[in-house]
C-alpha cells in the first residue's frame, strides 16, 4: 500500500471521528424494544472476482469493498451484453420501456421527472434513485426491501417495465434475434432466459461508477485540488451541517436508513423501511443516497420533492419533530446563504465525468 494511500485512509478516519457534533446523539439509532429485524443486516459479501473486471475501482473507492456475488461473476462478455439489455425496449411487453427509460446517463442515472410512469400508464410513489456505484450498495429500493442487485432488477423488470408473467415470453423474443443468441453464447454458453437477463443487466450496472472526483485528489494530498470555498464547505459538512454522519466520506452514503421528517410516520403516509423491517418505530425512514455526483439529477430525496440543493437546505432549516425523527434533524439545521454557497461548492467537488464506454448509447441487434 503506497503511503498516500495509507495517509488517506487515516484521513477520512480522522473526517469521521471529529466531524460529529460535539454532545450529538448517534444517526439512526435503534429504537427502544426493537426486533432484530428493524436492523438491516447483510449477508457476508461474496468475494469479488476482480480479475474479471472490465473496469477497476475508482479513486476514492478503492476502500469501500466492491463484491459480486459467486454466482455472477462480472465478465467482459456479459458486461457488453447487459449494456445493450438496459438500453432495449424490447424487454417490455409494448416495447415502451427499458432500464434507461428511468435511469438515463444523460440525466445523472436517473429520468430527471419526480416520479416516473410504469408501463402499465401508473405513476410511482417515489422518486427514481441514481444508479451511481450500486456496485457498493448493500440494500436496494429507498426502503431496501431488495437484497441484491439482481432482485431489484428482477423487480423492475417485472413491475416498472411491465414484465411480470412474462418474462420468460420476452427472453424468448430477445434470444430469436441472432445477435443476441450470439451474445448470451458468448456470455453464458446458453440461450436467454430470465436469470441470465437479469444477471447480463446486473453485471453492467455494476460498472456505473462515480469516483476520481476533485474532492479525492484532494483527500489523496492535492492541496490544490478543490476551491478554498470547497475547503470551507467540506469543513460545514463534517461539522455544522452534520452532513457526514449519513453521508461519510468513500461512498459519500452511510447505506443506513433515516427519518428526516418527509413522507413517515403515519399509516396514511409512506412507511419506508419500517414495512421492510415490520416495526413502526422505523415508519418514514430511507435508504441514505450517495452525494457523489448529486448535481447531476435533480429533483432530489425519495418523494422527489426537493427541486435543487437549496431547496433541500431551506427544509433542513425548518424545526421538525415529526414521529421517528432522525435526532440530527430535530430543531434544523441552520447555515448563513455564504455557508450554503461554501457547501454547494464542497459538494460539486464530488462530481465526475461519466466513463464514456459505458454511458454511450449502444447499438442494439
Amino acid at each position: 500500500m503506497s503511503r498516500i494511500h495509507e495517509l488517506r485512509k487515516v484521513a477520512l478516519l480522522a473526517i469521521v471521528l471529529t466531524g460529529a457534533v460535539a454532545g450529538q446523539e448517534p444517526a439512526n439509532p435503534p429504537p427502544a424494544a426493537a426486533p432484530p429485524a428493524a436492523t438491516p443486516t447483510a449477508a457476508a459479501p461474496s468475494p469479488v472476482h476482480r480479475e474479471l473486471w472490465s473496469v477497476k475501482s475508482p479513486l476514492g473507492l478503492e476502500d469501500v469493498g466492491l463484491t459480486a456475488p459467486d454466482d455472477n461473476p462480472i465478465t467482459k462478455p456479459k458486461v457488453a451484453l447487459g449494456k445493450k439489455l438496459f438500453w432495449d425496449k424490447r424487454l417490455s411487453p409494448q416495447n415502451t420501456h427499458a432500464c434507461e427509460t428511468c435511469h438515463d446517463p444523460e440525466k445523472g442515472w436517473t429520468d430527471g421527472t419526480q416520479f416516473s410512469v410504469k408501463a402499465d400508464g401508473a405513476i410511482n410513489t417515489r422518486h427514481s434513485p441514481t444508479l451511481y456505484n450500486v456496485a457498493y450498495n448493500k440494500f436496494f429500493y429507498w426502503d431496501g426491501r431488495a437484497p441484491s442487485l439482481e432482485k431489484q432488477i428482477l423487480a423492475a423488470w417485472e413491475g416498472q417495465m411491465g414484465a411480470k408473467g412474462k418474462t420468460s415470453e420476452l427472453a424468448k423474443k430477445i434470444n430469436d434475434v441472432p445477435g443476441y443468441k450470439k451474445l448470451f453464447g458468448e456470455a453464458f454458453q446458453g440461450d436467454a432466459n430470465p436469470d441470465r437477463v437479469v444477471a447480463a443487466i446486473a453485471s453492467f450496472t455494476r460498472t456505473i461508477m462515480s469516483g476520481n472526483s476533485h474532492y479525492d485528489a484532494y483527500a489523496s494530498g492535492k492541496q490544490d485540488a478543490i476551491s478554498d470555498a470547497a475547503k470551507r464547505g467540506f469543513n460545514l459538512f463534517r461539522t455544522k451541517a452534520r452532513c457526514a454522519t449519513c453521508h461519510p466520506p468513500g461512498l459519500f452514503t452511510d447505506q443506513g436508513f433515516h427519518n428526516i421528517g418527509v413522507g413517515g410516520g403515519t399509516p396514511k403516509e409512506d412507511p419506508g423501511y419500517g414495512k421492510v423491517a415490520n416495526h413502526p418505530s422505523y415508519n418514514g425512514a430511507f435508504k441514505t443516497p450517495t452525494l457523489r455526483n448529486v448535481l447531476s439529477h435533480p429533483p432530489f430525496g425519495h418523494t422527489g420533492q426537493f427541486r435543487n440543493l437549496m431547496d433541500f437546505l431551506k427544509y433542513a432549516e425548518l424545526p421538525f419533530d415529526s414521529p421517528n425523527m432522525d435526532p440530527i434533524f430535530k430543531g434544523g439545521i441552520k447555515l448563513t446563504e455564504p455557508e450554503k454557497s461554501d457547501l454547494r461548492e464542497f459538494i460539486r467537488s464530488l462530481d465526475s465525468a461519466d466513463d464514456a464506454e459505458t454511458s454511450s448509447k449502444p447499438e442494439l441487434p
